[in-house]
C-alpha cells in the first residue's frame, strides 16, 4: 500500500493530463493497490472470483460513469444533486480505467499461474495415481 501510494502521488505530481509517464504511474499504483490485497492468495478459485467480479465491475462502472454524466449535465438536474452526480461519475470512470483493469491482468495472470502451480504440485491432501 505505501508503494501504491507514493505512486499515486508522484503521478499527480508528475501529472497525467495527456502525460504517458504520468498516466504510466498511475496504472502502476492501481497495480500495485490490487497486489497489495492479492499477494497471499494461492488457488486459482479466488483469481477466478476476481477475473469475474472485475469484468463485471468493468461493464458495470463505464454504464455507471455514463448515465452520472448524463444526468449531471441534464438542465433539470439541481446544482447540489448535479455536482454529487459529477462526483460519483469521477469516482466511477476512475474505477473503469484504473482499478478494474488492472484488477483483469492481475486475476488472468494469477489464474494462469495458480492453476500451472497447482498442476505440477498438488496439495498434500490429493490422491494421485501411483
Amino acid at each position: 500500500m505505501a508503494i501504491c501510494g507514493l505512486l499515486a502521488i508522484s503521478a499527480g505530481i508528475v501529472g497525467i493530463d495527456d502525460n504517458p509517464p504520468g498516466i504510466l504511474l498511475a496504472y502502476i499504483a492501481a497495480t500495485a493497490f490490487v497486489l497489495a490485497f492479492v499477494h497471499p492468495w494461492r488457488t486459482a478459485g479466488q483469481f477466478r472470483r476476481l477475473l469475474y467480479v472485475s469484468v463485471l465491475g468493468l461493464v458495470l462502472f463505464i454504464i455507471l460513469n455514463n448515465v452520472f454524466a448524463v444526468v449531471a449535465h441534464s438542465s433539470a438536474t439541481a446544482d447540489a444533486f448535479q455536482k454529487l452526480l459529477q462526483s460519483l461519475a469521477v469516482v466511477a470512470f476512475f474505477l473503469a480505467t484504473l482499478i478494474f483493469p488492472a484488477a483483469l491482468i492481475i486475476s488472468a495472470v494469477g489464474l494462469v499461474a495458480t492453476f500451472i502451480r497447482n498442476r505440477h504440485h498438488p496439495s498434500p491432501g490429493s490422491k494421485t495415481a501411483a
